[in-house]
């Protein structure tokens, strides 16, 4: 069943679990720099005394040390200074939570209807939402207006029986003249319940679980 409409029911979720924050561990770089500072001292002090390291040579392993030295700093400042632009990132994606996303995305399904943002071809004279379930497997196919407005997925089968509860994605295939010109990803209207920062980069949280890029977003809403 599916309802053509231009807001979806929000249900409040539970607040979201606070993620740990993991350890970072050495780069490989910092790594070497290490092994390579315990191979230096080892050599010098289990120098054979009546032959000694040559002092050219002793010189440019000095010379290679601190030019590893330098780069692990370097590479240190860089990850501080990506870490502060992530934080600026951060405060500026902080009033979207609690506001309702569109993006590509597969979504959770838990018995509430699911919003859905299609964008059937310009030239269709016929469009159709097909739902997949999380193997890929099609399970359902309907008929919607060959318009942008967004409209509702129930969640129930063409006999009234609701589908399991689980992650479900859309897609909209466009037709005209009865042959298949355009079928594409739908975009998912959810509501962002958390702001992360995986990797650098800015991951937005919906209410269904589902961790999306900020740069995927292509509207935001009040949730009705």
């Amino acid at each position: 069943m599916i309802d053509s409409t231009n807001s979806t029911a929000s249900t409040p979720s539970a607040g979201a679990t606070p993620s740990k924050t993991a350890t970072p561990k050495a780069s490989g770089l910092t790594s070497d720099f290490e092994t390579f500072l315990k191979m230096l001292t080892a050599q010098a002090k289990y120098q054979d005394p009546l032959e000694p390291i040559d002092s050219t040579e002793y010189s440019a392993q000095l010379a290679q040390f601190s030019m590893v030295e330098q780069q692990v700093q370097t590479n240190d400042n860089l990850s501080a200074l990506l870490m502060q632009l992530g934080s600026g990132s951060m405060a500026s994606v902080a009033g979207w939570v609690g506001m309702e996303a569109r993006a590509q995305t597969p979504m959770e399904f838990s018995g509430q209807p699911i919003t859905i943002a299609p964008n059937p071809a310009r030239t269709a004279d016929q469009a159709f939402l097909v739902v997949s379930d999380v193997q890929g497997k099609e399970v359902q196919r309907l008929s919607i207006p060959t318009t942008t407005a967004p409209v509702q997925w129930a969640g129930v089968d063409d006999g009234g029986s609701p589908f399991k509860n689980g992650t479900y994605s859309f897609s909209v295939e466009s037709y005209a003249n009865g042959k298949m010109i355009q079928s594409e990803p739908a975009e998912i209207y959810g509501r962002i319940t958390e702001a992360q920062i995986q990797d650098g980069e800015i991951v937005l949280v919906l209410d269904g679980g589902q961790a999306i890029p900020s740069t995927s977003v292509t509207a935001l809403r009040e949730p009705s």
